[in-house]
Parts: structure tokens; sequence; C-alpha cells
């Protein structure tokens, strides 16, 4: 009898899915150059080479959901991942393609003043890439490839992170999807009743609070010990945790009423019916760190007007993954790779 074939969703792939892809066709004890410190790994969003003196810090990521400032989202979603272990973004590549039908000249200078215009301010060097019109896609996609460096003893793994540590968040979350939503279903918005003022501030989440994290990744990087950082993108905060305890093997006890929903995603999880705790966060920011010292990087992020909070800590292993409401009532932290957002897409 012929095998009946599985299709699958939008999204990312399962953890089990991927954990078995790894272990099958990259296995890590074979890596043909042992200068690689970290390679494929649920968690870990970054491969580290050791290049003798320092580490190279290496990340590609791709931008699907967006067209409206892609090159923006493309350069600050590869930073995010390589400022998360200590390094400093440097190198950047893209490979950009574009729609058949709609791709002018107007299109192709948007991308590229976007790209260059981000790395630009972030002292990024662009090294090169690949350009081309695409067949079979309706609208355009840029994957990014980013190249950073890091002092051996400043680099942060994901897998760092363990039972005791205090996981603080910087800014809330659903941050991304806030600036996905009021740029690519403005129309839909305006039928639902909302005006230009709302809509223009779910817009302007892409800056403010930003889906940048590495103001927070390098500050916080800068003055403490930090065990493990992790950016949560698709699947929200809920996957983004998960991911950091499965690679540091923990288990994880979350604080419900700590994290912080700000107005414009509290309202849009409504209209659309999202979770807002499984929907993507990126400039949103976990940081794993001893509960000595916690507080004091609460400040410090204040200080510099970076909004944080305490929201759990780590445990062992086998207690799991769970969440505890404001009436001490404990349930499990539900969590999946497909994100929230592809319900409007």
């Amino acid at each position: 009898m012929e095998k009946e074939k599985r299709f699958f969703g939008i999204g990312k792939l399962k953890h089990e899915l991927l954990e078995t892809m790894l272990k099958n066709f990259v296995k890590e004890f074979e890596f043909k150059d042992e200068r690689v410190i970290t390679g494929s790994k649920i968690g870990e969003d970054a491969a580290v080479i050791d290049m003798g003196d320092r580490y190279l810090v290496m990340k590609t990521d791709p931008i699907t959901f967006v067209t409206d400032e892609i090159g923006y989202y493309a350069v600050n979603v590869n930073v995010n991942d390589v400022v998360c272990t200590g390094a400093t973004p440097k190198w950047f590549q893209s490979t950009i393609l574009l729609p058949e039908k709609t791709t002018d000249k107007d299109l192709i200078e948007h991308v590229f003043k976007s790209i260059h215009d981000t790395c630009d301010a972030m002292n990024i060097s662009i090294v090169g890439g690949h350009t081309e019109v695409t067949a079979g896609i309706n609208r355009p996609i840029v994957i990014g490839s980013l190249i950073g460096e890091v002092e051996k003893d400043e680099l942060v793994n994901t897998s760092g992170a363990e039972p005791g540590d205090d996981i603080i968040l910087t800014k809330g979350i659903f941050i991304e999807g806030t600036a996905i939503i009021g740029r690519e279903k403005e129309e839909l918005l305006k039928k639902k009743g909302y005006d230009s003022d709302f809509i223009q501030k779910c817009k302007n989440y892409l800056y403010d609070p930003g889906i940048s994290v590495y103001n927070d990744a390098l500050l916080a990087n800068k003055h403490f010990k930090i065990k493990s950082m992790h950016d949560p993108t698709e699947g929200g905060l809920a996957c983004g945790l998960a991911e950091m305890a499965i690679a540091s093997k923990t288990g994880i006890r979350i604080e419900s009423d700590k994290i912080d929903i700000l107005p414009e995603p509290s309202e849009l999880s409504k209209i659309f019916n999202l979770n807002p705790l499984n929907t993507i966060s990126s400039g949103s920011l976990l940081i794993a760190i001893s509960s000595n010292n916690s507080m004091e990087l609460i400040d410090l992020l204040k200080k510099n007007g970076i909004n944080a909070q305490q929201i759990g800590q780590f445990e062992d292993k086998k207690k799991g993954l769970k969440m505890v409401d404001a009436q001490g009532r404990i349930r499990k932290l539900e969590y999946s790779e497909r994100d929230e957002i592809i319900k409007i897409f």
C-alpha cells in the first residue's frame, strides 16, 4: 500500500520533527571542522565558529510575512539573533526574491534602500547577496545572512540557563505582530471601525517599542554575566520560553500576571482572536540571569529607557513548563511553533 503523504501548514517545523532531521542529517559529532563551537540545535539561533582570537557568529533568517519595510525587518531579525549571543553584528548579505507581476524599479530601490539604511545605522557592512525576479511568488521575500564577532569570554548561548536563574522580559510581547497587522491589514482594520490614530500606533510598533533588541542585549551583556538570551519570534513568547528550556534542559515557571501586554496588542488580540503569548514578538528579549543580579539588570535597563520585568524562573527539567496566575493556580505552558498571526494571512 502506498504510504499516505503528510503535508504541513505554514510556519516553523514542529520541534520534534526538526530534532529528528537534525539527528539524522546534521549530527554534531560529524562536523568536519573542529572550529565549529555551536551548530544546529533547537533553541540556538546562530552558529559559532572559533577563529582563534575570537568567535564568529553566523545567522540566516527570511522575511516572508511582510512587504512594507521588508529590508528593515530582514536586517533586524538577523541582528537580534546575533546580539543574543553577545556578538557585535558586522557583515550582512541578502537574497532578494521579487514577484514577477508586480516588481518595478521603485520596489527594487525601496528594498535596497531599506536594507542599506538599516545596516548603516548599526555600522554593518553589506558585503554581497543575490537579487532576482522569481516565478511562483506574489510578494517580495528577503533572506538575510549576518555575521558578527564576539570575544570568547563574552559568548552567550541559549543553552546556558540553569535552575534558579531568573527570567527577564524586555518591552512586553506581541510587538512585531502588532506592526505587521497595522501595516499589512490596514484596510481590514478600517472596515472594523478603527481610526487612523490607532492604526498608526500599531504601524509604529516597528520602531516604538521596536522590533530590535540590539540595545537591550548589548547593554545587558556589557554589564552582567548573562546565562542565556533569546529573541521570541514565530510562536511568540511561549515558544521562545520553550526553546530556551529545550536548549538548556530545564523546566520553567512563569508568573502570567507579570507579562506586559501593551494596549494595542491587547486590542488586536481581541479583534482577531489571537493568543498574545503565541504571536510573533521580535522586539521582546528573554534574558536568563542569576537571581542575585536580576533586579540590578532590570534597574539598568529601565534607566536606559528599556522597560523590563522579571516574569519567572528556570526550574528542574522534571517540573516541566508551567504558568502560574495571580491566584496561584498552575497550568501547563502551552506553546506552538505555528504562529497565531497565520490565522489572518
